[in-house]
C-alpha cells in the first residue's frame, strides 16, 4: 500500500489509515503529486524556456518518484531528497 502512495496518494490515505507506514508514504505522494502539478503549470506558461526544461523537470520528478517507491518498498521511512521536508498533512 505504500508503494501506491506514490503512484494514487489519495488510496492509502483513505484505505490504510491504521498503517503510519502507508500513510508516510502517501504524504510523500502528496507532495510529490503538488510540485509536479506546480513545475508543469509553471513551465508550460513560460514560453520557450519553460517548455525546454519541463521534459527534464518531469524526468527529476520521475527520478524522486522512483527514489520514494524504492524506499517504501525497502520498508524505510526516509524522505524524498528537497521536498520530503514539508509536509501538508499531519
Amino acid at each position: 500500500m505504500a508503494i501506491v502512495g506514490y503512484i494514487l496518494f489519495f488510496v492509502p490515505l483513505l484505505a490504510a489509515k491504521e498503517s503510519p507506514f502507508a500513510q508516510y508514504h502517501a504524504r510523500q505522494g502528496l507532495n510529490l503529486f503538488l510540485l509536479a502539478l506546480a513545475v508543469n503549470i509553471v513551465l508550460g506558461i513560460l514560453p520557450f524556456i519553460g517548455w525546454l526544461l519541463l521534459p527534464f523537470a518531469n524526468l527529476a520528478i520521475l527520478g524522486l518518484m522512483i527514489i520514494g517507491i524504492l524506499a517504501a518498498a525497502n520498508g524505510q521511512i526516509k524522505p524524498l531528497p528537497i521536498i520530503g521536508k514539508y509536509e501538508i498533512l499531519k
